[in-house]
């Protein structure tokens, strides 16, 4: 009976242990690769949140002022940029559970004039066309400076592809379907992300419109010429840009994207557009799957900061990594960071 109880008493104790060690791993990768980012001088600052088997790990690094060693925190607002897209497909993924929209509808029923130029050879545009960057819509709306001349310009357009069939990346049809959602649930998209997504899950640094005091947080990033550059300034629905955040509340926002059980995160998760032989577009996710790895994805980039949000759910990771600069390569190089930060975590 004495060896079976020190037995039990040995399983405990290293149980007790197992955590511990595997939380200075994650800590240890995060340092190892955001320092290694910073050597590269067109860096300043670098904020790192990890989640993975539910235990968050947030490191920051860096300075948020060149040259006065501000590093950033736990309260530091950063720009999410097109991460906030994924906002819109969550909203539009419920959306259509709640039968206020179906993929497959014509986005016209849903505007106030006929726009007989949204269509290619009698090929209507459709909601899962918005989401998978599949319209034929341009990049950039043709008129942004304000929510009316939005709807000027989309009688500008003209769709030279069948819907559904090219990959072309556009930010003006984001914003039409936040217009779309704000219609069928007939409250400001602001209001829609607040009440479905940042409120249910504590995301309370999470907003469009900053206050004077949350200003005060919010970073001024630079370009490659350590220009400071200016931050977004919003000016239709929010669909494509708009969010800011912090590293704690995107660790909350990974906790839902992993949770398996939520019905909307399901939907949003959908494969709706194959790119390539492993490669899918979902709700505003970008979504990479083969014999080795699942993972949704999305960049984000401004004038002065970009950062990349990563989930891999069979592993219960979730990955998020933000910095005060943006250039040419930029994305591409956060994205590396991610990658090595996974390998040398989801092995522990």
């Amino acid at each position: 009976m004495k060896y079976v109880t020190l037995i039990l008493l040995f399983t405990l104790v290293g149980c007790k242990s197992v955590h511990p060690i595997h939380q200075q791993n994650v800590e240890n990768a995060i340092t190892k690769n955001a320092l290694k980012l910073l050597e590269d001088k067109r860096f300043h600052s670098v904020s790192i949140a990890v989640l993975k088997d539910g235990k968050s790990t947030t490191k920051h690094f860096g300075e948020l002022t060149i040259g006065k060693g501000n590093k950033p925190n736990d309260s530091t607002l950063y720009e999410l940029a097109s991460v906030t897209k994924t906002f819109t497909g969550y909203i539009t993924a419920k959306a259509v559970l709640d039968q206020k929209i179906h993929l497959e509808d014509d986005i016209r029923i849903y505007l106030d004039e006929r726009y007989p130029n949204l269509e290619y050879k009698g090929e209507p545009i459709k909601i899962k066309h918005l989401i998978t960057h599949t319209s034929g819509f341009p990049n950039f709306p043709i008129k942004s400076e304000n929510k009316k001349a939005f709807f000027e310009g989309l009688k500008l357009i003209k769709i030279e592809t069948k819907p559904g069939e090219v990959y072309s990346y556009s930010n003006t049809a984001p914003e039409l379907t936040a217009y779309i959602l704000e219609k069928v649930y007939q409250k400001p998209f602001e209001e829609l992300v607040s009440e479905f997504v940042l409120k249910p899950n504590n995301m309370n640094h999470t907003k469009f419109t900053l206050n004077k005091s949350d200003r005060t947080r919010l970073v001024k990033g630079y370009n490659d010429k350590n220009e400071v550059m200016p931050n977004f300034n919003r000016t239709l629905w929010g669909g494509i840009s708009g969010l800011h955040s912090t590293t704690t509340d995107l660790v909350k926002y990974m906790k839902l994207q992993l949770d398996p059980s939520n019905l909307i995160v399901n939907e949003s998760h959908k494969k709706l557009y194959k790119e390539g032989s492993d490669f899918w577009e979902g709700y505003h996710w970008y979504i990479i799957e083969n014999d080795n790895q699942l993972l949704y994805r999305h960049h984000g980039g401004i004038y002065g900061m970009q950062n990349w949000f990563v989930i891999y759910p069979k592993q219960n990771i979730g990955i998020s990594i933000l910095t005060n600069t943006s250039f040419n390569e930029t994305g591409e190089i956060l994205e590396k960071v991610v990658d090595n930060l996974y390998n040398e975590i989801q092995v522990d």
